[in-house]
């Protein structure tokens, strides 16, 4: 496997998938070092044999790296806020570089058209558990339902959202 071919070959293009899905620019080029090192880990341990294959396994690990970072990555935050630690940040140049690269203006500014789009009760019950990260006991009683009531209504505005967001996936994966 030759890692250094495949970084040439994706660098760009992983950048701006892990920047869209997100919406920070220096998270995302955390988990793009860390897709790449780990993708030089384990390289010994991969057998394919096309390019085709080598970009699955590298997105791949991208993916796995983007679920680790949404599973634990709010807790490391604030992990790291209470030890009074920070990551060096990129330089503002290299952050709008990547930020219009993966076209994050016009992303933000679809999804918050697409969010407008929704009743209130749904958009409020998606920025409660969604954006704001509050258990569906906790956005039920925020908005006086029911439990089921708050997780119905976070399901129907995110599969609303999931059809104006299939389409940029679509986009993107003919564009790698």
């Amino acid at each position: 496997m030759d890692v250094d071919a495949l970084y040439q070959r994706h660098r760009d293009a992983l950048l701006v998938f892990l920047v869209r899905r997100t919406a920070d620019t220096e998270v995302a080029l955390d988990l793009w070092a860390e897709t790449f090192a780990q993708a030089v880990a384990s390289s010994r341990r991969y057998h394919g044999k096309t390019d085709a294959e080598a970009a699955g396994w590298l997105y791949g690990i991208a993916k796995r790296q983007l679920a680790l970072y949404y599973r634990r990555g709010h807790a490391e935050q604030r992990a790291l806020s209470k030890l009074g630690l920070e990551r060096p940040p990129a330089s503002d140049a290299l952050l709008r570089e990547v930020e219009e690269r993966a076209a994050l203006a016009d992303l933000r500014k679809d999804l918050a058209e697409a969010l407008s789009a929704l009743s209130e009760p749904i958009r409020d019950a998606v920025q409660l558990r969604i954006v704001d990260e509050l258990p569906y006991a906790d956005v039920a009683r925020s908005l006086r339902i029911s439990e089921p009531a708050a997780r119905a209504r976070v399901s129907r505005g995110l599969a609303a959202l999931a059809d104006f967001l299939d389409p940029i996936a679509i986009r993107e994966a003919t564009l790698t």
